[in-house]
């Protein structure tokens, strides 16, 4: 594995914290899909061509989400390291296959709102378990919908019964599409289960219970324990449609950015959150969700959140083996 260098004016063992922090990001059937190559004077974000789920995510829309919301978690690890940070996003010629470019952009102070969303970066879990019949109120709401704007993004409240029965439409279309996509499921199944020594995946403690006819949402089915009675997924959760407002990677980067603050600031004021993310994936279904919510905003991916009991955390690879060397070709 290759070895963590010196940058940014931080020590080795610095930036190996930093980026340890990074890929705690969530990723679909967390697969992980960053790579990082370490310079004096930045840090490169790469995709990971390998982590590719060409079926699932076919326009790498979802995996770019994902390297933005490790981009987010670097930032917050470099500004509590009292680094100010300079983030180039598709820096094209600059870093070729880069996402982004992270640089020294002087020093900073981290303040307290920042210091608290990196507390909770071991603490956040995609939590796939029943929530409790518990509302969440307007003040946390509000909080949400702010972090989102924070970070040039729209966070979309699900909030009228006409709105949450189209929704529930789209989820519902979207899943059975994916129910008989042979290759969604393949990639399904090769993320999840058990998987002694995994370092990615879903392992089975995190995967929910298994789906069941009374669901009024359509969840996917990560292999978890069958559920005991009485022990159903709430009827009203928290619905959120998280938007950028325009289409492309750029878009991609910052709604990815503002989906890890978003759910950062849940996890600060005790909120659990998982992804329904089967309408956004399906193109068709996108392009309905999208004329849905008035065709100006795009949709990246749909969070239900809500109260529940804690999860164990998921495996993650070693920061090495995310490292890209300079001997290595940059994808």
């Amino acid at each position: 594995m290759a070895q963590v260098v010196a940058a940014l004016g931080l020590g080795p063992e610095e930036i190996e914290t930093a980026l340890a922090t990074a890929a705690l990001a969530p990723s679909v059937h967390n697969t992980q899909p960053w790579r990082f190559r370490v310079r004096r004077d930045r840090i490169e974000l790469h995709p990971d061509p390998s982590r590719k789920l060409s079926a699932t995510d076919p326009e790498d829309r979802e995996l770019r989400l994902s390297c933005g919301a490790a981009l987010f978690n670097l930032r917050l690890a470099l500004q509590s390291m009292g680094v100010r940070p300079l983030v180039s996003m598709l820096p094209g010629q600059d870093a070729p296959g880069a996402l982004a470019v992270v640089r020294r952009g002087g020093t900073l102070q981290i303040d307290d709102e920042h210091r608290a969303l990196l507390g909770a970066v071991p603490r956040r879990r995609t939590n796939r378990r029943p929530f409790l019949d518990r509302a969440v109120d307007p003040r946390q709401r509000h909080a949400l919908v702010r972090a989102a704007e924070l970070e040039r993004s729209w966070l979309h409240v699900i909030s009228t019964p006409q709105e949450r029965a189209q929704l529930k439409r789209f989820v519902q279309e979207a899943h059975q599409i994916q129910l008989h996509d042979a290759a969604v499921q393949a990639e399904l199944a090769a993320f999840t289960g058990h998987r002694p020594g995994a370092t990615d995946g879903i392992p089975p403690q995190s995967a929910g219970v298994r789906p069941a006819a009374q669901d009024e949402w359509a969840f996917r089915d990560f292999q978890g324990p069958e559920r005991h009675p009485g022990k159903d997924y709430e009827s009203d959760p928290l619905v959120v449609v998280l938007c950028s407002f325009y289409d492309g990677p750029l878009g991609d980067l910052q709604a990815g950015q503002a989906m890890q603050r978003v759910l950062l600031t849940a996890t600060t004021r005790g909120l659990s959150a998982s992804f329904l993310s089967q309408p956004v994936e399906v193109r068709r279904v996108r392009e309905d969700l999208r004329r849905s919510l008035g065709g100006m905003l795009v949709p990246q991916t749909v969070l239900r959140l809500g109260y529940s009991t804690p999860v164990p955390p998921t495996p993650r690879r070693e920061v090495g083996q995310l490292l890209i060397s300079d001997e290595k070709a940059s994808c």
